[in-house]
C-alpha cells in the first residue's frame, strides 16, 4: 500500500481540543441526524513521520437530515509538516447519498516525502536501508451504485504523478532496477463489487464488508506503466459482549505487470501491520490477516488490543515461515463526538521480535 493510503487519514487532533468548544454541532430536531464541523490544530506521530504539526478540518454530516437508512458522510482536509521535513496536503472522505443509492469516496493529495528504502522483497536486511525523497500528486475517485440490498457495483479512477525522485546513484534503486525510480505518471480505470452490512461508517459493531476490485493502468489511459491491480478486502465485526467488538480483516493486494515504485505493495503503516515502517518490505503482492478487540472503558474512553500476520511476495510464496511477518500491540480510543462513533486512535505497535515499534495517533479505526 502506497503513501496516500496511510497519510490521508487525519492524524492526531489535540485531545484538549476534542473535548472543548471547538466542535460546532447542529441538531435540527429530535429525529434528525447531527452534523459536526471541526477546525482544529493537529499534532501527529508515526514511525514514518516522527512528530508532525498542522491543521485539520473535519466534517461529518447527512445529506438528508431525516434519512435513517444512510450512514454518516465525512470529509476531511489536512495540512501537515513533520520534523523530518515531510509535507502532506490532503482531502478525503466518503459521501453517502440518500438511502445509500450512491456512495462516493475521494482522496486527493500532494506530498513531499523524505522516505526510506530497503529494497524489493520479503527478505530485505536492515543494513540495506537507503534514504530518498520524492514529490507526489495523487487522485483517487470511487463511485458506487446500489444494485440490491447491501450490494454495490462501482467505477474507480486513479491517477498518480511522481515528480523527480532523489536517490543514491548506484545504490539499491539502480542495482535492483526499480521501475519508476525516475519521474512518471500512472492513470487507470477499474471496477468494484461491494457487499456491505456494517451498521456504522466509523466504528461498526456488527456486519460484514466484502469488497473486490481491479484497476487497469495502460497507455490509452495516459499511463507510463501498464499493469493491473487486484484487491480483495474482507472485514467482519462481531459483538462479543455489550459494546465489546471483535474486528477481523483479510486483505490481499495483487499486481500483474510492470509496477512502478509507489504502487508496489507496502507492508506496515498506521492501518495494517502496525509496528512496521510503511514500506519496510515492498513487492508486487501483499497478504495481511489482522484482528482487533475493542472495548469501552469509561465514558468517552475505550481500549483495544490487536495483532496481525502478513507478507509481501513476488511469486505468491507468502507463507514461508522464516520470512513471515507479524505485529501486535494495544491502544486507547477517545470518542470525538457522542452522536457518532468517530474515535481518536492512539496505538502502539510492535513488529516481529521487537525489531521496530511505532506510536500512532490517527482519526478513525484502522479498519
Amino acid at each position: 500500500m502506497s503513501l496516500h493510503k496511510t497519510c490521508l487519514f487525519i492524524a492526531v487532533i489535540l485531545i484538549a481540543s476534542l473535548l472543548s468548544a471547538n466542535t460546532c454541532s447542529a441538531q435540527k430536531d429530535s429525529t434528525s441526524k447531527k452534523s459536526h464541523f471541526l477546525v482544529l490544530p493537529v499534532i501527529a506521530r508515526s514511525i514514518e513521520t516522527s512528530w508532525s504539526f498542522g491543521t485539520a478540518v473535519s466534517s461529518t454530516f447527512h445529506i438528508s437530515k431525516k434519512d435513517s437508512a444512510a450512514r454518516t458522510s465525512n470529509l476531511q482536509s489536512l495540512v501537515l509538516y513533520s520534523l523530518k521535513k515531510q509535507f502532506v496536503a490532503a482531502i478525503n472522505g466518503t459521501i453517502y447519498f440518500p438511502k445509500e443509492k450512491f456512495i462516493l469516496t475521494e482522496q486527493i493529495s500532494y506530498s513531499f516525502f523524505p522516505d526510506k528504502f530497503w529494497g524489493i522483497g520479503k527478505i530485505a536486511p536492515d543494513s540495506n536501508k537507503e534514504s530518498y525523497n520524492f514529490k507526489q500528486a495523487y487522485i483517487y475517485l470511487h463511485g458506487q451504485r446500489s444494485v440490491a440490498n447491501h450490494l454495490y457495483i462501482g467505477i474507480i479512477y486513479e491517477y498518480q504523478r511522481l515528480f523527480k525522485v532523489n536517490y543514491i546513484a548506484g545504490g539499491l534503486f539502480d542495482t535492483e532496477n526499480v521501475p519508476g525510480r525516475n519521474s512518471y505518471h500512472i492513470s487507470g480505470l477499474g471496477a468494484s463489487f461491494t457487499f456491505d452490512t456494517r451498521n456504522d461508517a466509523f466504528a461498526p459493531d456488527k456486519g460484514v464488508f466484502l469488497q473486490g476490485y481491479f484497476n487497469h493502468f495502460a497507455s490509452y489511459f495516459g499511463s507510463d506503466f501498464q499493469y493491473t491491480n487486484y484487491v480483495v478486502d474482507l472485514r467482519s465485526f462481531i459483538r462479543i459482549y455489550k459494546k465489546q467488538v471483535l474486528a477481523l480483516q483479510a486483505y490481499a493486494f495483487i499486481n500483474n505487470g510492470t509496477v512502478p515504485l509507489r504502487s508496489l505493495a507496502s507492508l506496515g503503516g498506521a492501518n495494517s501491520m502496525r509496528g512496521y515502517y510503511d514500506g519496510r518490505f515492498r513487492d508486487k503482492d501483499q497478504t495481511v490477516l489482522q484482528a482487533e478487540y475493542r472495548m469501552p472503558v469509561y465514558r468517552r474512553f475505550g481500549a483495544v488490543v490487536f495483532g496481525g500476520i502478513g507478507n509481501v511476495s513476488h511469486d505468491c510464496d507468502y507463507l514461508s515461515i522464516d520470512a513471515l511477518k507479524y505485529s501486535y500491540g494495544g491502544g486507547v480510543r477517545i470518542a470525538l463526538t457522542k452522536s457518532e462513533n468517530l474515535n481518536l486512535r492512539l496505538d502502539y505497535g510492535i513488529a516481529r521480535g521487537g525489531r521496530s515499534k511505532g506510536f500512532y495517533f490517527q482519526l478513525g479505526e484502522a479498519f
